[in-house]
């Protein structure tokens, strides 16, 4: 693919969760999505870590934007304390982290643009599980 592709980014306290979704979304969106997870402390104990966030929005922005998806509470908070000091661009997302990220992948494969990528996350969390 020539086109640039949203990114993925996941930030979760757990770097096995991370690497684990991340896993999961090589299984249904195309090798050219940028999916990069920052879990775990640096220490690779449970937790998060701003350098590894901003690293991986970095190493997932190819061009056409950057979709965040964080597990829970520091998550969110550190990830929006790295976006702040970013310039205009990553989004985070309210979405559910694994539904969220299914969602967002499977449309950043499309050549979806970012506004629409981000919408797909938000929309996993109405999605019923049966």
């Amino acid at each position: 693919m020539d086109m640039a592709l949203v990114g993925i980014v996941l930030v979760s306290h757990s770097g096995k969760l991370a690497e684990g979704v991340r896993d999961l979304l090589r299984q249904v969106a195309t090798e050219e999505v940028r999916v990069e997870p920052a879990g775990g402390t640096a220490s690779g104990e449970l937790g998060t870590d701003a350098a590894a966030i901003e690293a991986a929005i970095g190493r997932a922005d190819t061009g056409a934007g950057v979709v965040v998806l964080a597990d829970l509470g520091s998550a969110v908070l550190t990830t929006r304390a790295v976006l702040a000091d970013l310039a205009a661009g990553p989004v985070l997302v309210d979405a559910p982290f694994v539904e969220g990220a299914v969602a967002a992948a499977v449309l950043a494969s499309t050549g979806a643009d970012l506004a629409t990528v981000a919408d797909a996350a938000r929309e996993a969390r109405d999605e019923p599980k049966f």
